[in-house]
């Protein structure tokens, strides 16, 4: 008897490590929400200038949310909702490929809509028109007899970072997230303080709290509307704001579970975000901007090189 009772208890066990913690976190108003938000754009493969497509205005929406594309700033305004595959869409495609290693044709081949369509970070590469994520200075680092290295970390513009007086932090989690999801965004500091000059400390005071996490869904008040399952994972603020949100509506879990998205993984990258790192051109960095369901990553070297360069440390 008492064997059974334990394959009971073990079963239950593994089973909560591998359930979908979006509706555990912040059950109200489910996303029935099938396919991805970025699906429009596998339509649009295979665009080039000169072309007048239905769609390309969701891809104009895309590349904005992202900064890549200001027809505010430009002289063709009429075109920002328009399908017209103008100067300035073609432009902002090739600084899309840039940053993301990709061959800068300004056309939507097969490689950029393969990464446009990836689940990612909510947080812009390219704000207020700086693209952070080519501004920063590579760093060449030479050794005796060995190959040089070269780090593609980056900061927000401005480089803004915490206090030096200022190197204990204290988070706290939204009333009501689940005890799973909690436990892996603690992990997810540990790594954090291992590799840093940092350290953190949970509290139960939310509003007294240097750093503030929570589920949220759709448009939840901060600017940022998340998009449903599939499109972006999370987003957070640069220092001093503290602000760091997952979407409810992605499949959340423990590890790496075919189909959705490890709790400490995202949230490795989005503390990044807290502490002031911007998004990595390196792919195994965890400031990556693209995520990718079933896959679990750690701190890299370019991210801890990152976060020591910003702090001087």
């Amino acid at each position: 008897m008492a064997p059974k009772a334990f394959q009971f208890f073990l079963c239950i066990f593994l089973i909560s490590l591998v359930l979908p913690l979006s509706s555990l976190a912040n059950p109200s108003n489910p996303n029935t929400q099938k396919t991805s938000p970025f699906e429009f754009i596998k339509h649009l493969q295979g665009c080039h200038k000169g072309e007048k497509v239905k769609g390309l205005h969701q891809l104009k929406t895309y590349l904005e949310h992202f900064g890549y594309l200001n027809y505010q700033k430009s002289q063709n305004q009429t075109h920002a909702k328009d399908d017209d595959f103008d100067d300035l869409l073609e432009s902002a495609i090739k600084t899309y490929q840039l940053n993301y290693h990709l061959k800068a044709t300004g056309t939507l081949d097969a490689q950029t809509v393969s990464t446009m369509t990836a689940p990612r970070c909510g947080v812009p590469d390219i704000v207020n028109g700086t693209n952070f994520m080519r501004s920063g200075k590579k760093r060449t680092h030479h050794g005796h007899n060995t190959l040089h290295t070269v780090s593609h970390f980056s900061f927000f513009p401005g480089s803004p970072r915490w206090p030096a007086s200022q190197t204990h932090l204290t988070y706290s989690f939204r009333p009501g997230t689940n005890a799973n999801a909690i436990s892996a965004v603690v992990r997810a500091f540990n790594q954090w303080a291992d590799a840093t000059h940092f350290s953190f400390s949970q509290t139960q005071d939310f509003r007294g709290a240097n750093l503030k996490i929570g589920f949220h869904r759709l448009d939840h008040g901060d600017g940022f509307p998340f998009d449903g399952p599939s499109g972006t994972l999370a987003h957070a603020w640069a220092p001093t704001d503290g602000r760091f949100h997952f979407d409810a509506d992605e499949s959340w879990v423990v590890g790496a579970v075919p189909g959705a998205f490890d709790m400490e993984t995202v949230a490795l990258h989005e503390i990044g975000h807290l502490l002031g790192l911007g998004h990595s051109e390196v792919r195994d960095a965890i400031m990556y901007a693209r995520g990718s369901p079933g896959v679990t990553k750690g701190l890299h070297g370019d991210d801890i090189q990152g976060i020591r360069a910003l702090y001087n440390v």
